[in-house]
């Protein structure tokens, strides 16, 4: 099965990044020996930096870059005890498999719930 991949766009980290330190556009752009203009178009996605740019440019507002890789057979980091893979599968579900599944969940829970006011 082929699953679509995800682009990780940089404008909005940077943005971000930047936003959290109080520094300017015009600031990062003569931190790092650019023109501002370059800064405005990467946070607009109009280019995409190389890792080495985009680490450039994070250190120079105070942060930096971690990137990880995992199977998709694992959980996800942070995200509960499911697999990617097991994930992706709910997508494959008919609208009835998925109503089914819905209407299981309901019954856990309201067990759960029953079970806690006791």
């Amino acid at each position: 099965m082929a699953y679509s991949t995800r682009t990780v766009r940089c404008g909005s980290l940077l943005r971000r990044a930047r936003s959290r330190n109080g520094v300017s556009q015009a600031e990062l752009a003569r931190r790092v020996g650019t023109a501002q203009p370059a800064i405005s178009r990467i946070e607009k996605d109009q280019i995409s930096p190389t890792l080495e740019t985009f680490e450039r440019l994070l250190n120079a507002v105070g942060e930096t870059l971690s990137i990880s890789t995992f199977a998709l057979d694992e959980p996800a980091p942070g995200a509960g005890n499911q697999s990617i893979a097991e994930l992706r599968g709910d997508y494959e579900m008919s609208p009835e498999e998925r109503l089914a599944q819905a209407a299981h969940l309901s019954e856990v829970a309201t067990e759960l719930a029953a079970q806690a006011e006791l």
